[in-house]
């Protein structure tokens, strides 16, 4: 399953009544250019699940910056990383924690 389906049934496996009024997901482009992900985790089984941030420069137009802040995932990227940064919290969002 590619990560925009992935996404797509983990926001709907959160809508419960309430949820989906007060918080989901945004993503947007940047002026910089880029894309901006922030994936709200209150009230879902994700609120304190720690996470390192991460930053990855690999050029002008080529970086991930990934971090939590607020109970949200915030995910920032180059014009042609926004898999990526689906990616990066798909790969957190099912990875165990002990």
């Amino acid at each position: 399953m590619d990560n925009l389906k992935w996404l797509q049934k983990w926001y709907v496996s959160q809508c419960n009544g309430y949820w989906e009024h007060e918080y989901g997901i945004t993503i947007v482009t940047l002026d910089n250019p880029g894309w901006r992900v922030i994936v709200h985790l209150k009230d879902t089984s994700l609120q304190t699940k720690p996470m390192e941030p991460v930053q990855i420069e690999r050029s002008e137009d080529d970086w991930i910056y990934i971090k939590l802040e607020n109970d949200s995932f915030y995910g920032t990227g180059g014009p042609g990383n926004l898999e990526e940064i689906l990616q990066a919290f798909r790969t957190w969002a099912t990875t165990f924690q002990p």
